[in-house]
């Protein structure tokens, strides 16, 4: 993992004391029970995106999230959980779509990383 800087570090713990979490192993087991009642969205960079990402989960990448979750997600009390490399992005991505009245929103905890960590499929 690269080592982040202290402001970034400063600027996820606040967003992250702010917004919902969850956690890698939670988002499994519901996806195992079949539960289609959320939508997984993962905000990495196109690059992280195309070498590997979670089943069943849409693109929206950080850099656009906001410009376009109103296409992929008109709902705004609809469930979406965010992923990105560990947890640090897409907190701060479920921050920002709370501010545009998002009601639902949940960033998955260990991200990318802790899903590949753990042996879960992936799909490219």
């Amino acid at each position: 993992m690269a080592k982040h800087s202290p402001r970034f570090m400063k600027l996820c713990d606040q967003a992250k004391g702010r917004v919902k979490e969850t956690t890698v192993q939670e988002i499994k087991q519901r996806m195992d029970r079949g539960d289609r009642d959320f939508t997984l969205v993962d905000v990495r960079e196109e690059s992280e995106w195309s070498a590997g990402h979670i089943p069943g989960a849409t693109h929206l990448g950080k850099g656009v999230i906001e410009r376009d979750i109103e296409q992929k997600v008109p709902d705004v009390d609809r469930e979406i959980v965010l992923y990105c490399g560990g947890g640090f992005r897409s907190a701060l991505a479920a921050e920002n779509l709370e501010k545009m009245g998002y009601t639902n929103v949940i960033s998955m905890d260990g991200g990318w990383r802790g899903w590949k960590e753990a042996g879960y499929p992936t799909e490219r």
